[in-house]
């Protein structure tokens, strides 16, 4: 049981380093690409469809050769799943153009109190005054950190609410379909990836031009930004596959929460390798979010242990005494005989469920793996030695 515990929490940690690598790493390879310092392919949405284009090749590819199970999931799930993600993409592309830079940090840091509310609309999910003074401390660090200029207008304003909406449900629907279809996040990410890949690199051109009123096609490459979309596109599947993970194991809020780490990465790498400007200001507000992660970490870890806490302790074994009582109970018990299709079957009368239901795991071995209500078979005919007809 230790271990498997031991297990599971380095799973957890290798997933939210796999988010937090990959994610930086992106940011980083994008900004080389997209400056104008770079190679100035200014084509956002058109290189998300790059992105997920190479994803559902990897997904491909792992169906194929048996890496991963291909499970059913119904299309009107994945195409709406899909239009919801999409709009995600372009509402944030969106908003960073309409609105200053510090509208738009506000815009997304305001998605975890929104996450919050929509699973408590969605799934009636309740959380602890801990929980939510730690949402406050690190939502107050990340905008000490990166919020500078605010301006807004009318047209980015609704393009922010779209965008963080849509985000929202996105991360929220990622967990629901992995639990409603017991689908792994590889799995589900290998279903949505060429859906979205289509989509965006039909309708990605079109919107990267009313951004940057240019087209795609008229951009020349070179080597240089050819491999960059290449280092973009792989690290794509590694940040991809890691959020549908970090969801599924944990949930949209933690994602978002814990996911802040990546701003201060960002930040620092900023400081370290392209002599962006650190202040006393951005240096307290990391401090301060950081420390609201560490204080969320601690009020989910003591939510889970009080939850422990207060489950019932059940009984799992019996004692030799219990299953005489239970076999003399169930010899001396009347059966019933019922038509079913022509045939006749016999079961066990209910008043002894209450007693099968207790002991599922050891009573399926006396009377049959089906359980407690399940009719019995010619075999165990001879541990019964009454009989009522009707």
């Amino acid at each position: 049981m230790e271990s498997e515990k031991k297990s599971s929490s380095v799973s957890d940690v290798g997933a939210w380093a796999m988010n937090v690598v990959s994610s930086v790493g992106i940011i980083m390879a994008n900004k080389q690409l997209m400056s104008s310092s770079g190679y100035a392919f200014s084509f956002a949405t058109t290189l998300t469809g790059f992105h997920f284009a190479v994803t559902a090749l990897v997904g491909l590819v792992s169906n194929a050769t048996g890496f991963s199970v291909s499970k059913h999931v119904p299309f009107w799930e994945l195409f709406w799943f899909s239009i919801v993600a999409n709009m995600s993409i372009t509402g944030m592309n969106f908003s960073l153009m309409l609105n200053s830079v510090g509208f738009y940090q506000i815009s997304k840091l305001s998605m975890i109190p929104v996450v919050c509310v929509m699973e408590w609309i969605l799934h009636s999910k309740q959380y602890s005054r801990e929980v939510k003074m730690a949402v406050v401390v690190v939502v107050l660090g990340v905008g000490v950190c990166t919020v500078t200029d605010v301006k807004v207008n009318v047209k980015g304003f609704v393009c922010a609410c779209v965008a963080v909406l849509s985000t929202s449900l996105q991360q929220i629907t990622i967990g629901s379909l992995q639990k409603k279809y017991s689908i792994g996040s590889f799995e589900l990410l290998s279903k949505t990836a060429p859906i979205q890949a289509m989509s965006l690199l039909i309708l990605g051109p079109f919107v990267d031009y009313f951004l940057s009123g240019k087209f795609v096609t008229n951009y020349k490459m070179s080597t240089g930004a050819i491999l960059f979309i290449l280092l973009s596109c792989s690290l794509a599947v590694f940040c991809n596959m890691s959020q549908y993970l970090c969801i599924g194991r944990f949930s949209a809020v933690s994602f978002q929460v814990l996911g802040h780490m990546k701003t201060v990465c960002v930040l620092t790498l900023g400081w370290l390798l392209f002599d962006s400007e650190l202040t006393f200001k951005n240096i307290m507000g990391m401090f301060l979010a950081v420390l609201g992660m560490v204080i969320y970490s601690w009020a989910v870890e003591s939510e889970k242990h009080s939850n422990n806490k207060t489950l019932p302790h059940t009984k799992n074994s019996l004692t030799e005494e219990e299953i005489r009582l239970l076999k003399e109970g169930v010899e001396t018990g009347p059966v019933k005989d019922v038509e079913l299709g022509g045939k006749t079957r016999e079961f066990v009368r209910r008043p002894y469920t209450s007693i099968l239901e207790i002991y599922s795991p050891e009573v399926s071995g006396f009377l049959g793996k089906s359980g407690p209500t399940r009719l019995i078979s010619d075999a165990d005919k001879s541990l019964f030695n009454t009989k009522e007809e009707y």
